[in-house]
C-alpha cells in the first residue's frame, strides 16, 4: 500500500521577461500542505551576462505569511522595506515574514555581471491566525549550525526550516513544520516519517520511487498521514519534503494572503494607493496590482 493519494504535476508560469517557472501549489485539488501555501520551481534557466532588466523581480507587496527562497544555484539579490539588502546564495536561506505588510524585490545582479544558472525553489508559508498581523522581520540562515546536516547513505541532507528527526532549524517559524532538501545518489535510499499530519515529496531533479511507485522531476505526492514513506533514487535525484500542521483556511490573491477577505481588499487598496513603502536602496519601480484586481 502506499502512501500517496495525490500527484500534482508543475505547470508553466511566466514571471515576466522570459523567467519560466513551474508552480506546483496552490493547486485545484490542494491547496495546501500544513502551512504551505506556495510552491514555485524556478528553472533552470541560464542567464548570460548583461542580460536584460525584465528578468527580474521589482518591488511587490505581501501580507499574512512568510517567504523562502532556496536556491540549488546562481544568486539573487534581495531587498526590502525594513532595509535588508541581501545576496542568497545556493544552500542558504532567506526567511521573510511579512505579517501586516512588506514589500521587496528579487534582482539577479549576480548573473547580469557573472553569468549564471538560476534554479532553486520559492515556497510561501501561511501564519496562523494569531501572528498575521505580526510586524514585518526578514533573516537570513547559512550553514550547518543554523541548517542541520546530515550525509549518509548516499543521501546528503539539509533541514532548511522547523523540525523533523530529532533536528530544528534556528530560522524562527510560526506553526509545527518541516522542510528538507536531500541530494540522492543513484539506488540511496530513506525515509519519511511520521512527525506531521500533512506531509510532501517534490522531485526537483532526476526521478525516484516513492513506495515502489514512480515519481519524476517536477511532480509532488501529496501522502497519507500516519505512514512513513520509502523513497529511493533512480539516478541522481534532488528532492524537497515539506509539510506540517495545517494552520486553517487560507484566501489568497495575488501575493497576498489572509484568513479574512475583507483584509485582502484592504491590502489591494493600500497597494493601489501606494500607501506600502518600497524597498529601501530600489524605490523606483514596482509591481502595478494586477488589472481587474479587487
Amino acid at each position: 500500500m502506499t502512501t500517496a493519494t495525490l500527484l500534482i504535476d508543475r505547470r508553466t508560469h511566466d514571471l515576466g521577461g522570459g523567467f519560466i517557472v513551474g508552480r506546483v501549489l496552490p493547486f485545484r485539488k490542494r491547496r495546501m500542505v500544513g502551512p504551505f501555501i506556495f510552491f514555485d520551481h524556478l528553472g533552470p534557466l541560464d542567464v548570460a551576462r548583461g542580460a536584460p532588466l525584465e528578468l527580474d523581480v521589482r518591488p511587490h507587496p505581501h501580507i499574512g505569511l512568510s517567504t523562502v527562497t532556496y536556491l540549488y544555484s546562481g544568486a539573487i539579490t534581495h531587498r526590502d522595506s525594513l532595509g535588508s539588502n541581501q545576496e542568497i546564495r545556493p544552500g542558504e536561506v532567506n526567511w521573510m515574514t511579512a505579517g501586516s505588510g512588506i514589500t521587496h524585490s528579487e534582482r539577479l545582479e549576480y548573473a547580469r555581471a557573472h553569468g549564471a544558472t538560476m534554479h532553486g525553489i520559492q515556497a510561501w508559508v501561511a501564519l496562523p491566525r494569531e501572528h498575521e498581523e505580526t510586524a514585518p522581520a526578514f533573516h537570513h540562515h547559512q550553514g550547518a549550525e543554523e541548517l542541520p546536516e546530515f550525509d549518509e547513505g548516499g543521501v546528503a541532507g539539509r533541514l532548511i526550516a522547523g523540525a523533523i528527526d530529532g533536528a530544528a532549524a534556528r530560522v524562527r517559524t510560526h506553526s509545527p513544520l518541516f522542510y528538507l532538501h536531500w541530494e540522492m545518489a543513484d539506488g540511496a535510499r530513506r525515509t519519511l516519517g511520521t512527525d506531521y499530519s500533512e506531509r510532501a515529496v517534490y522531485v526537483a531533479r532526476g526521478a525516484v520511487e516513492l513506495d515502489g511507485h514512480p515519481l519524476s522531476e517536477g511532480q509532488m505526492r501529496v501522502l497519507d498521514p500516519g505512514r512513513a514513506a520509502h523513497i529511493r533514487a533512480r539516478g541522481p535525484a534532488t528532492v524537497m519534503l515539506l509539510g506540517g500542521e495545517p494552520v486553517g483556511e487560507r484566501f489568497i490573491h495575488w501575493n497576498f494572503v489572509s484568513s479574512s477577505k475583507d483584509r485582502l481588499e484592504q491590502a489591494r487598496e493600500d497597494w493601489r494607493a501606494q500607501r506600502m513603502a518600497l524597498p529601501v536602496g530600489d524605490d523606483r519601480e514596482f509591481i502595478p496590482l494586477p488589472e481587474g484586481a479587487g
